[in-house]
């Protein structure tokens, strides 16, 4: 697996490198000298992302930061991202932030839809899965470097957020002992932010070298039967066919969440997931 990972980084590095040239699964496995199948599982199997989606949030996020931070033509700024024409791109651009690239432009808010993956070449293994629920522990003030880089790393779940404000609101929550981190050595492979009261979660997010693993499950259930005074947790995601979302509904569903009602958060179309105490027997692993 080390091996692996190392290959992953030096496929990131090619890509970051070169976001507005020709990249595709051949042009990056000829230029790493790997094959291109081998390459499209190791990459997909840590990341979680194909490189073709990869390379396409990366290059919206850039694309978005042009334009709020740049007088540049949306045509030059589709050109660069790879587009054909302006409105191929404006499609793609739509269908991932829920706006078209003028009107984001207007609101001159910028926030990213993928961040850089920045992955660990020697991660340690997590031993006795059944103990992970106990190894979960309140985060500290010490915790908020650590929380912040997993946060960057699983920004494709959580659209709209507000870095500034998101660290606000973190720092609350750890002085209200309403914030869960689970770490690997120095690692954290798992984090959650939750209200005790209502049960409502906040922010969930997993490591992506480490899903799969049953980490989400293990905080699912150490909120809902240690911690929340409600005899249900909900969380809202993406609903049901939203482009930009990567696997985080499928998660929640999987996990024993209902469907819920239909929201609108920060603007972005949303939904309400619940899941009830006698509902998580039996659930799957995330």
């Amino acid at each position: 697996m080390p091996g692996n990972i190392k290959n992953v980084i030096a496929a990131i590095d090619y890509m970051e490198s070169h976001l507005h040239e020709k990249l595709d699964l051949d042009t990056i496995a000829e230029a790493l000298h790997y094959s291109k199948y081998h390459l499209h599982r190791m990459f997909t199997g840590t990341v979680g992302l194909t490189i073709q989606t990869y390379v396409q949030r990366r290059r919206l996020t850039e694309a978005a930061k042009l334009l709020v931070f740049s007088d540049e033509p949306i045509l030059a700024i589709a050109l660069t991202a790879g587009y054909e024409s302006q409105q191929s791109f404006t499609d793609s651009f739509r269908a991932m932030y829920k706006k078209a690239p003028n009107q984001y432009r207007e609101e001159e808010k910028f926030y990213p839809l993928q961040l850089r993956y920045v992955l660990h070449e020697n991660p340690a293994n997590l031993k006795k899965e059944a103990c992970w629920r106990q190894q979960i522990a309140y985060a500290t003030e010490a915790d908020i470097p650590e929380w912040m880089e997993l946060v960057h790393l699983v920004i494709d779940g959580f659209p709209h957020l507000d870095e500034e404000q998101y660290l606000e609101q973190l720092r609350e929550c750890i002085r209200n002992r309403q914030a869960l981190i689970l770490k690997d050595a120095t690692v954290a492979v798992g984090i959650m932010a939750f209200h005790e009261m209502t049960g409502s979660i906040d922010f969930l997010g997993v490591h992506p070298q480490y899903r799969k693993r049953g980490i989400a499950r293990a905080f699912c259930e150490k909120a809902l039967y240690e911690l929340v005074r409600s005899k249900e947790i909900t969380v809202t995601t993406f609903r049901e066919g939203d482009k930009a979302d990567t696997g985080y509904r499928r998660t929640f569903k999987n996990l024993g969440f209902a469907e819920a009602e239909l929201l609108v958060e920060f603007g972005y179309p949303t939904q309400r997931f619940i899941l009830q105490k006698e509902e998580t027997e039996g659930a799957e692993y995330a």
